[in-house]
């Protein structure tokens, strides 16, 4: 693995484990909203990985929807409906926001996404190894 890659995928790592953290501790607005910055930090550096990761293997893509696709392609992720609805979500969460929408992504968030990305974390992590 580059060091590029490893770069992105140990920053991933910990805004990942931090992101569980605030799954389990959201108690009250405050803390919900302070899981959803961590969520789109999350989310960030999940795409810019795998855009790393899919360039050592000879595939250029230069955003998260192309990125994701060609990540589902490749087996890097279990669900490619669940991650182009992430792009919705947090896009929608950057440049619109609604405190009930908001509401909805956390949940979405809570039940699907954290699992999305752990999954990808669990698959490079495991095809590194092997590399």
């Amino acid at each position: 693995m580059r060091e590029r890659v490893k770069k992105y995928f140990n920053d991933f790592e910990t805004a990942l484990r931090n992101l569980e953290a605030g799954i389990e501790q959201s108690k009250d607005d405050l803390d919900i909203d302070g899981t959803i910055k961590r969520f789109e930090l999350c989310y960030e550096l999940s795409w810019k990985l795998i855009k790393e990761y899919l360039a050592d293997m000879g595939i250029i893509c230069n955003n998260p929807r192309d990125c994701f696709k060609s990540a589902f392609t490749n087996d890097l992720l279990d669900s490619e409906e669940t991650w182009l609805k992430m792009i919705e979500d947090r896009n929608y969460l950057v440049h619109t926001y609604t405190f009930e929408k908001s509401r909805k992504t956390f949940e979405r968030i809570k039940g699907s996404y954290v699992g999305s990305l752990k999954y990808l974390y669990k698959v490079i992590q495991q095809k590194s190894a092997i590399e």
